[in-house]
């Protein structure tokens, strides 16, 4: 594989801290490989009449722990190798936690932002009958991820229990509140960040309140960290970031505001008015305190490493 696998990548960090295990050569093997991968090309109507066929993957890592816990995301840079990657890690997450959960991840290669929402719901639908077999309280319950949201967990779970003839509310998690939603869900990744990076202030023996922070990526993790670290920590963020380019204001913006402008303007930030536009390689140079990295991965590697200035 290249070495800008992300998969290749999980597994040196797994090696790694195989060594400082020691753990044996046997169990490396077992926890090296995926237990199941499924991918899966379905077609899809689209508004105009014609009919396109998307890709999509849903991989168990390891169930050992317990049933496969993991997102779906919807991107056009999706892959089997990145899904790999991401359901590995997610046995990691589960394991330390002590969430009894294994490993699992899913997504469709698409562009959301390319599709009509009446799209978005036959897409959803018949990905998830495509990978139901595989998927059941017991054995594997998505999530949402980038680009997927509580409707998009609704529609899969009204997909699958009519598929079953009967209502199966915990197929997945993040669904809305009416159908056993759980509260706090929606911000619950972005609080763990704003916890995480109270934390590291902490440990650098710094005042919250005097600190500079930049957030790459708007979406639903960054934007509820950005809101959190700027409202309960008293933090300026002075950058931020979406698909669509950076903005700098080094009075700190209003996250409220911007989230709104964000939610009138085709969910980007493009064109507020009240910030400098840069890159986000720019973003990532900035003169911070703290920098979240909420976007995709691989966004700090060896090239631009050396220009972040966060502590």
């Amino acid at each position: 594989m290249a070495e800008t696998s992300l998969f290749q990548n999980a597994l040196k960090q797994f090696n790694k801290a195989a060594d400082v295990m020691d753990l044996s050569q046997s169990m490396r093997q077992v926890l090296s490989f995926p237990k199941r991968e499924l991918t899966v090309n379905f077609p899809v109507r689209m508004d105009n009449g014609e009919i396109k066929v998307f890709t999509g993957h849903r991989v168990q890592h390891n169930v050992a722990r317990g049933p496969a816990k993991g997102g779906i995301r919807y991107h056009q840079n999706v892959t089997l190798d990145e899904v790999k990657a991401l359901a590995f890690w997610m046995t990691w997450k589960c394991a330390v936690v002590g969430i009894p959960y294994g490993g699992g991840k899913g997504g469709v290669c698409v562009n959301p932002q390319e599709l009509s929402i009446n799209e978005i719901e036959r897409l959803s639908r018949r990905f998830f009958s495509e990978i139901q077999i595989i998927i059941g309280e017991g054995e594997d319950i998505p999530a949402p991820d980038v680009n997927t949201n509580a409707q998009i967990m609704a529609w899969y779970m009204d997909t699958y229990s009519m598929n079953v003839g009967h209502s199966v509310l915990g197929i997945v998690t993040g669904k809305p509140l009416e159908i056993g939603g759980s509260k706090g869900r929606t911000e619950a990744t972005g609080r763990g960040v704003r916890v995480v990076a109270e934390e590291a202030l902490k440990y650098k023996d710094m005042d919250p309140k005097q600190a500079k922070v930049a957030v790459q990526g708007f979406g639903n993790v960054g934007s509820f960290a950005a809101k959190l670290i700027d409202e309960e920590m008293g933090s300026k963020v002075i950058g931020v970031s979406d698909v669509s380019g950076g903005l700098y204001n080094p009075e700190g913006f209003d996250i409220d505001d911007l989230i709104a402008y964000r939610d009138q303007n085709n969910g980007v930030i493009e064109g507020y008015p009240k910030g400098q536009k840069i890159s986000n390689e720019d973003l990532l140079g900035l003169d911070v305190d703290i920098l979240v990295p909420a976007a995709l991965e691989n966004a700090i590697t060896e090239k631009n490493a050396k220009n972040i200035k966060a502590r």
